[in-house]
């Protein structure tokens, strides 16, 4: 990676404005940030005070002014910075007026990685970025109880700062949109993992290969001390050889590699002339190929960073899984409940479909991202009985690649996950599964895709 700053950044005083706040809370960390740095802070967010009503309550009583509704062109007269949520996109005219006006726009995510004593270990994929980051943790804190993990898991990293010593583990999920904020710097991860590459965000991304460049910003400034952990067996992420100075560490569940692997039924790592046995298949906990190769990515990041085999091993063994990934949430009348809301595109409810056992009566649908459905309606006629859909964008879409597919009874659409849930109830047999696992995205009918899974789990939970 480059040149860090020296951990000092003067914002004592400075006219900073946060355009952004988000539902999601994404301005939130930034925000308490630049207050206790000395700054004064402006948020601008197009959203209305009622629909931002939860991030705003989380900062009542600092000394922040809003502007709400709508961006102003004469709230950037006098900015000396500009803080963008990831959520906005790079092309934002608004933006494109501050950087006209000769304004700095940076991101969390820039200022973080400037600002972070320690070497950072990033993920980012399609899918599994998030459970493979979570378990990276475990395996560190088995090192180190300090060990920080954050990123893009509604945990602020700046706000650890103060926490972080030159010797702290830290670990990043990172989304697409938060690694464009580290390329004006070309700053990477000192260990960079990247889980898989599927099509996702191409309602953001004018292209495929314009996302595939995104995710690639994780390796793009790495320099050869650093270290590049890749899929093996994801063809657009083995494509990503070269991309930065890095040292390859691979990982598979289908071959032998210089790297991580699955050998039978044990997890092997094999790296700089040392072949070691770090556990058995049977001692995962949580389910579904993919998430084999979440452990298998897991483990070669926590080699990579140093942690030694016990340690890894012992942080496999522990970990149970991540909320709102393939989690289970009961059992009721023999039929077993599976919340997967954090599968928003397709790519992440055909796994989910492919992880589990028996029939399954699937609850999909959404708002649409501008994706290709035919791979889960194929999925959905090989292994779903049923379908209940939730009303949104992309629903008909989903139908027509079900029906393309000659698949599984298309049982109703809801636009309230409770009847959605109780209409999957009355279709599951003993034996059965029932699968939140929309494929979609969740804005339209829910605020975000943890309140879907949230209110599912709450309608799951009242079932009797």
């Amino acid at each position: 990676m480059t040149d860090k700053v020296d951990g000092r950044l003067d914002l004592q005083g400075k006219r900073v404005l946060v355009v952004g706040l988000g539902v999601h809370g994404g301005g939130l960390g930034v925000t308490r940030f630049l207050v206790e740095q000395g700054a004064q802070v402006t948020v601008t967010d197009l959203k209305t005070a009622d629909q931002l009503a939860p991030s705003l309550d989380a900062l009542r009583g600092l000394p922040v002014r809003f502007v709400l509704g709508e961006h102003r062109l004469q709230d950037l007269e006098g900015i000396d910075l500009i803080i963008r949520n990831p959520a906005v996109p790079a092309e934002s005219p608004y933006l494109a007026a501050a950087r006209a006006a000769g304004i700095p726009v940076e991101m969390e995510m820039g200022l973080f990685f400037r600002l972070c004593p320690a070497p950072i270990v990033g993920v980012t994929g399609t899918k599994g970025k998030t459970t493979t980051a979570m378990l990276i943790g475990a395996i560190l804190r088995q090192v180190d109880a300090a060990t920080v993990v954050a990123g893009n898991l509604r945990v602020s990293a700046l706000q650890l700062l103060p926490n972080i010593k030159t010797t702290t583990p830290v670990v990043l999920e990172l989304s697409s949109w938060q690694l464009e904020g580290l390329e004006p710097h070309r700053l990477s991860p000192h260990v960079g993992v990247v889980t898989n590459i599927s099509p996702d965000h191409l309602n953001r991304y004018v292209s495929f290969e314009a996302y595939v460049q995104a995710k690639a910003t994780l390796l793009r400034w790495q320099r050869g001390n650093d270290v590049a952990i890749l899929n093996r067996d994801d063809q657009t992420v083995a494509g990503l050889v070269g991309e930065g100075q890095g040292r390859v560490m691979w990982f598979s569940r289908r071959q032998p590699v210089d790297g991580v692997f699955l050998d039978g039924r044990q997890l092997v790592m094999n790296w700089r002339g040392r072949c070691v046995t770090i556990c058995e298949h049977s001692d995962i906990r949580i389910v579904g190929l993919h998430n084999v190769e979440n452990i298998l990515a897991g483990c070669a990041a926590a080699l990579a960073w140093g942690a030694p085999v016990d340690a890894i091993r012992e942080g496999v063994r522990g970990f149970a899984g991540v909320e709102h990934r393939l989690e289970f949430v009961r059992e009721v009348d023999g039929v077993r409940y599976y919340n997967d809301t954090a599968a928003t595109a397709p790519a992440a409810a055909v796994a989910a479909l492919q992880s589990l056992t028996g029939p399954i009566v699937l609850i999909a649908g959404g708002a649409d991202k501008n994706l290709d459905f035919a791979d889960l309606g194929r999925a959905i006629a090989s292994r779903a009985k049923a379908v209940v859909l939730l009303e949104g964008t992309a629903t008909d879409k989903l139908v027509a690649a079900i029906k393309l597919a000659g698949g599984a009874q298309i049982a109703g659409r809801y636009d309230d996950i409770q009847r959605a849930v109780e209409r999957a109830r009355a279709l599951a047999c003993e034996g059965d599964v029932v699968l939140l696992s929309p494929g979609c995205a969740s804005f339209g009918l829910f605020a975000n895709e943890f309140e879907r899974g949230e209110k599912y789990k709450q309608a799951v939970l009242s079932l009797s």
